[in-house]
């Protein structure tokens, strides 16, 4: 293949990094795996027998079927006392196919786009693939401050909302305070909201204000929210005409969600949810306890509360990101992710997932990590 597009397009670290933990394992090799972007959820199997399968087999809608839009809108109607409308909501294979899809409807060649650090990893590839440019906030930057940094150039701000790798939840206020200034400025918003269910409290969701800004788009995974992540099932909510154009753009690039799993999801999402959200619940118990561990083997980390994640701080070890990421691998079957995949200034950083491996081995591995922050 020689498409220029392609010559500045990095294979994802995380992908790269996971495809190295299913070699290890399928040659017999114990790897503690804390770099899997997904939670594992004891799911029964609720079968297909009662689905039709004249209609699962074959073409749906290219906006996602009625049905499924109907679950999704009752869903933030119960969750979040959020009204909206299905006629808002698009559904695509996974919410990655229409992060890039709304970048397509809205970028054009050297156009800017603004990533608060870390930003997950893909943003700026798939920014990329759109003949952008990406300029990095800085972690360190507060909301209140990325006004600065726009330019007559930058066309879009994506916010990862809450955060992967860190954690963070964003103001609910001082989002709707920037996604308005974006809007005064010509700037769309998209927002992430991929791990709104990864929390603790009650999320407040920035799909409330779509009706009032003409620039927000707002993004959602039921693949990750219900650990259900081969499933590749994901949705936006924003005004009439994105939706429209993702509409179309879902036409030429996918055609329709597969339909089987609309349908699945359709009949079986309340009962999904329910059996979802217990589990949800002892994962961020099991984030507090981690969060306890860290502060046992004195590793740093940024500031957060929500996700199965954590961005450890690893500027006190002599190694960078990269290199501690591969000593853990090589040296101790330990699967990390590099810092350097989530920003231009993050590169002293290991993004560390809680959500598949046990609280002993996460314990285990913590402490080797810590050996390495101690330089000696």
């Amino acid at each position: 293949m020689n498409s220029t597009r392609l010559e500045n397009i990095a294979p994802a670290k995380s992908i790269v990094i996971n495809q190295k933990v299913y070699e290890k394992r399928r040659n017999g090799q114990d790897v503690t795996v804390l770099s899997l972007g997904e939670a594992y959820f004891s799911i029964p199997d609720f079968g297909f027998n009662e689905l039709d399968h004249n209609v699962g087999y074959h073409y749906s809608d290219s906006q996602g079927m009625p049905e499924l839009r109907d679950r999704i809108e009752e869903y933030y109607k119960y969750n979040n006392n959020i009204s909206v409308s299905k006629d808002n909501i698009i559904i695509s294979a996974g919410s990655k196919a229409l992060t890039l899809n709304y970048m397509l409807g809205i970028l054009n060649s050297n156009d800017e786009v603004l990533l608060h650090e870390p930003a997950w990893l893909s943003y700026e590839d798939q920014a990329k693939l759109c003949d952008a440019t990406v300029t990095y906030i800085p972690y360190k930057e507060e909301i209140s401050s990325f006004e600065k940094y726009f330019t007559d150039k930058t066309k879009l701000i994506v916010i990862n909302n809450p955060n992967n790798p860190s954690g963070l939840i964003y103001k609910h206020e001082e989002l709707r305070r920037l996604i308005e200034l974006a809007n005064i400025n010509g700037i769309y918003v998209l927002v992430d909201e991929a791990y709104s269910d990864f929390i603790s409290d009650s999320f407040k969701s920035a799909a409330e204000w779509i009706n009032e800004f003409d620039n927000l788009c707002v993004i959602n995974s039921m693949s990750k929210n219900f650990g259900m992540s081969g499933w590749r099932i994901g949705y936006a909510i924003a005004n009439d005409k994105i939706i429209k154009s993702l509409t179309v753009l879902n036409q030429h690039t996918i055609t329709c969600a597969p339909t089987i799993l609309q349908m699945y999801f359709s009949k079986y999402m309340k009962e999904i949810y329910n059996i979802c959200k217990p589990q949800l619940r002892e994962l961020i118990n099991k984030r507090k306890k981690v969060e306890s561990l860290l502060h046992k083997y004195d590793i740093p980390y940024l500031e957060g509360s929500a996700t199965f994640y954590f961005f450890i701080d690893i500027s006190k070890s002599k190694y960078s990101g990269d290199d501690l990421s591969v000593i853990l691998m090589d040296e101790h079957s330990i699967a990390t992710v590099p810092g350097s995949a989530y920003g231009k200034t993050t590169g002293k950083f290991l993004r560390v997932s809680i959500g598949t491996e046990s609280f002993e081995k996460i314990d285990n591995a913590l402490k080797i990590i810590s050996e390495y922050l101690k330089n000696e």
